[in-house]
């Protein structure tokens, strides 16, 4: 790093981008297909219903917008036997006691991948909003399930990856007892890379606790890139970009908006520097400041917010960067807010085994149903699928998706 606090620096002016090829009709798969990769944790003997029929009938009953155990079992028991039989119940349904012990048996980390793994592929491709092919952006974030409880009385707390484009959840995983987010990253790059094939070319966002080193080498050795905030958990970065000459630096994107009473603009600058040492984060490219001006009647408030991301300045232009960091927020408002308000999660006190786990995960995959479906109200979507369970169950278990 140089002396001088006034480095040579170059505005972010352009970009590229990246995107999968979309998956063809021959690559799609029944929801039934799909579910038989789950494990079967049942002794073989005695049983009686097939598993991947039981998974069907709880992911159907959640896309209608059953909130619990005793939900998921009670819509399997309305249904009529033509839709039963659609799901491969010919000789009787099971109780709802049974549907809970396997439930609550299940390995849920594998069963977000293998659900996520079957939206992926349904997903069909998205019209880019500039001319060229845009990025994947992934925005990762964990949830506390308040309601829910571990063996030892603790609360249990996940940690997802969104694509921020489907909506889709591609990864859950469960952070261990006495831990944090931050040992469960590595198993969530695993399991997303799994469901997408490659992380190349992909952007990851999150909060500033996975502003860690080894996040950044995990994501660059893999192909991807990282776009994160830097607050006090990294000082000496954090020093670096608060001491950059931003008076200097015209702004390179400026977003205004108006609502709720309030007006807001976002005014972002970014940088690269081409001194000697650069940032003092791993494959750092630009450092980034974000000043948010917000006006009420009552009063006027700034907040400025630094950030670094591992794309240069070539690849990302400034009306990505902004855009880029307000995805992030996707993941709170339309996945963990949808699951506490239309499935009122934290409420729920399911404390047995992966229980918690699991129906975070089916809440996970009804959302993301939804939302490739072209449903921005998922409350009013699973409301409509639940009064037409035979065209639910026939989306699902054919090869070629369509909606409800």
């Amino acid at each position: 790093m140089p002396s001088s606090l006034t480095p040579v620096l170059a505005v972010a002016t352009s970009g590229l981008g990246s995107r999968f090829a979309p998956v063809t009709d021959g690559e799609r798969s029944s929801l039934l297909q799909a579910l038989t990769a789950v494990p079967d944790p049942r002794d073989p003997r005695g049983v009686r219903y097939q598993l991947a029929g039981l998974l069907a009938a709880a992911v159907c009953a959640t896309l209608a917008g059953a909130q619990t155990f005793a939900a998921i079992s009670d819509w399997l028991h309305d249904l009529d036997d033509a839709a039963r039989a659609r799901l491969g119940f010919t000789a009787g349904i099971p109780a709802s006691t049974t549907v809970w012990r396997l439930l609550t048996r299940l390995d849920a980390d594998l069963l977000a991948q293998v659900l996520a793994r079957w939206l992926h592929q349904r997903a069909q491709p998205l019209v880019p909003r500039w001319p060229r092919a845009r990025r994947i952006v992934i925005a990762v974030d964990g949830k506390t399930l308040r309601g829910a409880r571990r063996p030892d009385g603790g609360q249990m707390h996940l940690l997802s990856a969104l694509d921020t484009s489907t909506g889709i959840v591609l990864a859950q995983v469960t952070v261990e007892a006495k831990s944090n987010e931050i040992p469960a990253f590595t198993p969530l790059l695993d399991a997303v890379q799994t469901v997408l094939g490659s992380l190349t070319g992909i952007v990851f966002i999150a909060d500033a606790l996975h502003t860690q080193t080894a996040h950044a080498r995990q994501i660059a050795e893999r192909g991807g890139h990282l776009m994160i905030p830097v607050k006090g958990n990294q000082p000496t970065l954090h020093a670096q970009l608060k001491s950059l000459p931003w008076a200097r630096i015209p702004a390179g994107h400026r977003r205004r908006e108006a609502g709720h009473g309030r007006r807001e603009t976002r005014t972002l600058k970014a940088v690269t520097l081409a001194t000697p040492g650069g940032l003092p984060f791993p494959h750092a490219q630009q450092a980034i400041r974000i000043t948010r001006t917000r006006t009420t009647p009552a009063k006027t408030s700034r907040e400025t917010a630094y950030m670094t991301v591992s794309l240069p300045a070539a690849d990302a232009q400034p009306a990505e960067l902004q855009d880029w960091a307000r995805r992030h927020w996707h993941i709170e408002n339309r996945v963990h807010h949808v699951r506490d308000v239309t499935f009122r999660e934290d409420l729920h006190q399911a404390r047995t085994g992966t229980g918690p786990a699991v129906i975070a995960t089916l809440r996970n995959t009804s959302i993301g149903y939804h939302r490739i479906n072209g449903d921005t109200n998922i409350a009013r979507a699973t409301r409509r699928a639940n009064r037409r369970p035979h065209e639910l169950i026939e989306a699902v278990t054919s090869r070629n998706p369509t909606t409800q």
